[in-house]
């Protein structure tokens, strides 16, 4: 089944390079055993079959999201009332999450869409800085070159696992239009993981910047998953 698999994955997720300076690393699977066990009741209840899916990647783990629940895009408040699943950690919210759930509801409901669908990120780990005032805040992989350099062995490798499990390569979609899509196509212009890479504006952003017209971007989203739905 998939959710053995994802589950398997996620469990051996671990960064052994060297990481910048002041950049520290997030893996929510070996340090909250609350996400752990989270996601894993989360993977067997949606993935408990072997039917073909297709993936979209973000970017990288956020700190109120997959950090807190182990699920891309995932809060603990999506994870606790969309989801049906108990979260006993904090209950924090993730924009990116609000506005994916709204996608998922018009698409037809949390069944039907992880039936179709796998989310997780080109980095499958997260990242942090301390910020100006001494808070931990999110970090891209790609926010500076000498991250992008250190994690590109560990992003190449986990995305070998990950499409190995079975996931189509027809298509993959990608979650940002900015950086995140132009390092998935270089990436796979070098190494030939999927034939078309469809890029969609991220959750963040648009939530961020263009929450007023949101269901423009959900109505897109929509069309090109379910473009490639019919096609199949």
């Amino acid at each position: 089944m998939f959710a053995n698999k994802i589950i398997n994955f996620n469990k051996n997720l671990h960064f052994t390079g060297t990481l910048p300076e002041g950049v520290h690393i997030m893996n929510p699977f070996r340090e909250s055993e609350t996400a752990l066990a989270c996601s894993q009741i989360f993977y067997k209840k949606y993935y408990g079959d072997n039917d073909p899916r297709h993936l979209i990647l973000g970017i990288n783990p956020g700190r109120f999201g997959s950090a807190m629940t182990g699920v891309s895009f995932t809060d603990p408040k999506r994870m606790s009332i969309q989801c049906e699943i108990p979260f006993s950690g904090q209950m924090t919210h993730e924009p990116s999450s609000e506005y994916v759930y709204d996608m998922i509801k018009a698409y037809g409901g949390i069944k039907e869409f992880y039936h179709h669908f796998y989310i997780h990120s080109i980095c499958p780990l997260g990242f942090t800085v301390t910020g100006p005032k001494g808070k931990e805040i999110n970090y891209n992989y790609y926010d500076r070159p000498d991250l992008q350099k250190a994690v590109y062995p560990f992003i190449i490798d986990n995305l070998k696992k990950q499409i190995a499990m079975g996931f189509e390569t027809n298509v993959c979609f990608c979650f940002g239009t900015g950086k995140n899509e132009a390092f998935l196509r270089k990436l796979n212009n070098e190494m030939g993981f999927f034939k078309q890479i469809i890029a969609l504006e991220h959750p963040r952003y648009i939530m961020q910047y263009k929450s007023k017209t949101k269901q423009v971007y959900i109505d897109k989203y929509l069309q090109a998953f379910q473009q490639v739905n019919a096609i199949q």
